[in-house]
């Protein structure tokens, strides 16, 4: 004898009887399938999302898990325009996130442990298992394990399971809750009615109202559970409802502490017209009537992605599902309808809500927004009644299938038959869902490389003590879109990043740390297309009595003059050079309240004054004779006072067209075409 039984055989008898165990074999069969989507999930983050994605939120979770690990709640900056994080609210207390503490708390563990990824594998195999666990206790075991596959199928899991964003592990406390709530509700336990309250609860603390929408169809179920009035049956829905019901109040008791008001969300309190509900809603300055009308056009835009290309082997599985939902309601429960019902609660509760609007950017044109790289990631919750209705689509075929091939065939001959059109099922269903998920998972793999890129210098660079002033492409605000570049919440790690907003009161915050400025080339907006060209630049901070910076810009072969313009705040002088030789070369000195330019073809000298701190702009618009050219631009930040000048070394940008010169035109040395380069030195003239 030989294969599986001949081994099963020489191992101890004890042994021998838990392997043959259905139990055992049940149990190991969850666990193989909720490792693998561990490692699934594990190698897209990793792989896919080393930068993370285009929904900055991430950042924010992972701040306010490091905040969580110092037993911070707050953020105190000591310069908070230069130091406020994407998303967080200004308080009298300090900054504080917008969103709830525990996902944070969630990702904290693999923060801790110097592998935060390790986390997101744990909630996407803990999602896998707790839906075979589902699975089983509505169906059966073998049901239970294919719905545990069809979740792992789809892209709608895989992407957001390997973020660091809420969803996920919001659906991992809402699974826990439903399967402690079937059983407990099966088996007449008190402590699993407590398991479901405490799940449940952390899930409203989580996501509010995501919760409220998984828990309706399981209240209705308690409310027609109560009708027997039998003892046991009230004490069982009474403590999943006060146990739940801590959860809320621990929500509450957060509100207090960071808003001030129990009542007031931080959400609301970042943005009071940005949640459910119809009427004016406004976030950060977008601002739309959501009207019914919208609200259904929106929700049937994302709902039609869902089904086309995030679930589990797209249509066809949805396609699947719906001949499971035919095998419910003929064979229909309390219980079954309660799971089927999410199918309802989830859409109609979220077409309330104008989040999904918002993800779908341009909702007329298809692919648009961040639906076309995260998927309609606020249906998360959907993938529960799918999954298990497309499980049981599947289970209940290969049970009809398996019956009429026992009437035609020998029982061999029958194995055979139905072990050749499972593998042709599953060929087709696996491969159809692979190519469902490579799109998603090929889109945002673009977006890495941009990030690759944009990220280069930091890869190539270790930092021990230094202070890093970051450009603002999307506004005042860190982590958005610099999501790696995070703070620790002392302000104390090897680097410190900080917007160059009050740049000299930054300075002094840190004034023994080394300058950086980093800046790049190209629009930033990964869809673009148009990779970045980055630059991490040493930068000096000098102060005396006279300080100069001098600048050296090529100039191309076909240059016929250079008009030169130096501006202050509030005076500006201009003249013009010729393009003679190979560069044009000017010294900007800065002394008292007086900024002066001179150059060797400079006839007169510009004078502008300087009135305590402002930007000195200095541009050089190299002319080819049509008033067609190129400028260098270069912008330095600068303090007159008490007679002693300061200064901080120039951004410098070459500007092709004068609509690129915002930011997005860093001189990039080697990068640039023949002719056009630019040095600068800043130093202190006079002590």
């Amino acid at each position: 004898m030989s294969g599986p039984d001949a081994l099963t055989r020489r191992l101890p008898a004890s042994l021998r009887k838990r392997v043959r165990n259905p139990e055992t074999r049940w149990r190991v069969a969850v666990g193989l399938l909720a490792l693998l989507a561990g490692a699934v999930v594990f190698l897209i983050a990793t792989r896919v999302f080393p930068y993370h994605s285009l929904n900055h939120d991430e950042g924010v979770y992972l701040q306010q898990a490091r905040m969580l690990l110092d037993g911070q709640l707050f953020l105190r900056p000591p310069v908070p325009e230069a130091f406020r994080p994407w998303f967080f609210v200004e308080s009298p207390g300090g900054m504080y996130s917008k969103y709830s503490p525990v996902v944070p708390a969630m990702y904290a563990p693999g923060l801790a442990l110097g592998v935060p990824r390790m986390t997101l594998a744990v909630v996407g195999a803990g999602i896998v298992a707790l839906m075979a666990g589902l699975g089983a206790e509505l169906f059966d075991r073998p049901t239970g394990l294919l719905a545990g596959l069809v979740v792992l199928g789809s892209p709608l899991f895989l992407i957001n399971a390997a973020t660091f964003l809420p969803y996920a592990p919001t659906t991992l406390l809402n699974l826990a809750f439903a399967l402690a709530y079937l059983r407990a509700d099966r088996m007449g336990s008190r402590r699993l009615a407590a398991v479901a309250g405490g799940a449940i609860g952390l899930a409203f603390f989580a996501r509010p109202y995501t919760a409220v929408l998984f828990a309706v169809p399981f209240i209705l179920h308690a409310l027609w559970t109560l009708r027997t009035r039998e003892r046991g049956v009230w004490v069982r829905q009474g403590t999943v409802a006060a146990v739940g019901l801590v959860g809320v109040a621990a929500a509450l008791g957060y509100n207090a502490a960071v808003t001030g008001s129990a009542l007031e969300f931080p959400y609301h309190a970042f943005a009071p017209r940005d949640g459910v509900g119809f009427g004016t809603r406004e976030l950060l300055g977008r601002e739309i009537a959501y009207t019914p009308e919208l609200a259904a056009r929106s929700n049937a835009r994302a709902l039609e992605t869902f089904a086309r290309d995030w679930a589990p082997a797209g249509l066809l599985g949805v396609l699947t599902a719906v001949v499971g939902l035919a095998v419910v309601l003929r064979n229909r429960t309390p219980r079954r309808l309660a799971v089927t019902g999410l199918a309802v609660s989830v859409p109609v509760g979220e077409a309330y809500f104008w989040g999904t609007l918002n993800i779908l950017g341009d909702i007329a044109e298809s692919g648009d927004g961040l639906i076309a790289y995260l998927g309609p990631y606020y249906h998360l919750d959907l993938l529960v009644p799918l999954s298990l209705l497309a499980a049981l689509a599947i289970r209940t075929a290969s049970q009809r299938m398996w019956t009429a091939l026992n009437r035609q065939f020998e029982p061999r001959q029958a194995l055979a038959v139905s072990m050749a059109l499972t593998a042709v099922v599953a060929a087709v269903g696996g491969g159809v869902a692979v190519t469902t998920a490579a799109d998603p998972i090929d889109r945002n793999q673009a977006i890495t490389d941009h990030y690759e890129a944009a990220y280069g210098p930091f890869e190539n660079h270790s930092f021990e003590d230094a202070l890093v002033l970051l450009p603002q492409p999307y506004g005042p605000w860190l982590n958005h879109p610099f999501q790696p570049l995070r703070n620790d919440p002392g302000y104390d790690g090897p680097a410190v990043y900080a917007l160059e907003e009050r740049p000299f009161e930054v300075v002094d915050s840190f004034e023994d740390r080394q300058l950086y400025r980093y800046s790049f080339r190209n629009p930033w907006p990964p869809t673009a297309g148009e990779p970045v060209e980055p630059r991490l630049r040493p930068i000096r901070a000098v102060e005396g009595e006279a300080v100069t910076l001098t600048a050296s810009a090529g100039l191309p072969q076909y240059a016929e003059s250079v008009s030169i313009r130096l501006a202050g705040s509030d005076d500006h002088a201009r003249t013009a050079v010729p393009a003679d030789g190979a560069s044009t070369n000017v010294t900007v000195d800065l002394s008292g309240s007086v900024a002066t330019l001179e150059g060797p073809d400079v006839s007169e000298p510009l004078e502008v004054t300087v009135d305590g701190r402002e930007t000195l702009e200095l541009e050089l618009f190299v002319d080819y004779g049509t008033g067609a050219g190129f400028s260098y631009a270069l912008s330095m930040p600068v303090e007159a006072s008490d007679g002693d000048v300061r200064a901080i070394s120039p951004r410098l940008q070459l500007c092709e067209l004068a609509h690129r010169c915002d930011g997005a035109a860093a001189y990039v040395p080697g990068e640039t075409r023949p002719g056009q380069s630019l040095h600068t030195t800043l130093e202190v003239t006079k002590q």
